[in-house]
């Protein structure tokens, strides 16, 4: 079900909690809200549709991918500075995003996956990531 995005910062700068298996019908209301908001999002974290739950999801070229309980493992060296918007906030900032990340999460099964990711893929994880760790840019 397409979920109402939140803009209480207080609530965005929580740290979120795991996910289990429990958390399944947030990460179905992340997709249908993803869906509903395809024309300016690519990504969003379960915070964002009021739920304080490590769930994201991720727009990529071929589909989006929901991830539970993601941690970024490894990093590149390389990094760059850019400007992101969010749907919980206006207009845009600036931040620093690494090139390239490995990423350990679980998929909607519970099952765990290690995947590397770069350029804009990458870019968008970090911030879902961030979202979920209260980081707001």
């Amino acid at each position: 079900m397409e979920k109402p995005i939140v803009k209480d910062i207080i609530f965005l700068k929580q740290k979120s909690l795991p996910a289990t298996k429990d958390d399944l019908d947030t990460a179905q209301d992340l997709a249908d809200t993803l869906t509903a908001n395809r024309e300016r999002c690519v990504g969003l974290a379960a915070n964002m549709i009021g739920v304080r739950k490590n769930i994201i999801i991720v727009q990529t070229q071929l589909m989006p991918i929901i991830m539970l309980n993601p941690v970024i493992t490894w990093h590149s060296k390389e990094s760059y500075d850019t400007e992101e918007g969010c749907l919980s906030l206006v207009g845009s900032r600036k931040t620093k995003r690494w090139e390239g990340i490995e990423v350990e999460y679980d998929d909607t099964s519970m099952k765990k996956h290690k995947s590397k990711f770069s350029g804009f893929t990458a870019q968008i994880i970090q911030h879902e990531i961030d979202h979920c760790s209260g980081i707001i840019i």
